[in-house]
C-alpha cells in the first residue's frame, strides 16, 4: 500500500491587519526617506496581494494616505502593540525592520 500524502492542516483566513505595520508620530520621524519608501511599497504590496485573494473590506486608512503620498503614521492611542522582534526586508542598499506578533486563534 503506498503511504498516504500528508493531509493539511485547516488554514485560517488572513486580513489586513496581519500582516499591516503602524507607526506613530515620533517613529515615523526616526524612519529614513528610503526605509519609508521601502515600507509604501510593501504594504501597498500586501493590500495588493490580499484583494486579489479576495479580501473585501473597506480599503484601510493607512492605505488612502499611502495612496495619496501623505504621511502614514497614526496616533499613540490608537497603537496597542508591545514590542516583538522584528523581521527585515533588504532592498538595495537600505533595511526596513518591523516588528509584530502572530496569535494563536484556538
Amino acid at each position: 500500500m503506498a503511504p498516504r500524502p500528508p493531509t493539511a492542516a485547516p488554514q485560517e483566513s488572513v486580513t489586513f491587519k496581519d500582516v499591516a505595520v503602524d507607526f506613530t508620530e515620533e517613529e515615523w520621524y526616526h524612519v529614513d526617506p528610503a526605509q519609508r519608501s521601502l515600507y509604501r511599497d510593501v504594504m501597498l504590496e500586501n493590500y495588493s496581494h490580499l484583494v486579489s485573494l479576495g479580501y473585501q473590506v473597506s480599503k484601510p486608512e493607512v492605505i488612502f494616505k499611502l495612496e495619496q503620498g501623505e504621511e502614514p503614521w497614526i496616533s499613540e492611542r490608537e497603537i496597542q502593540r508591545p514590542f516583538y522582534p522584528a523581521v527585515c526586508f533588504n532592498r538595495k542598499e537600505y533595511t526596513l525592520c518591523i516588528s509584530f506578533r502572530l496569535e494563536d486563534q484556538a
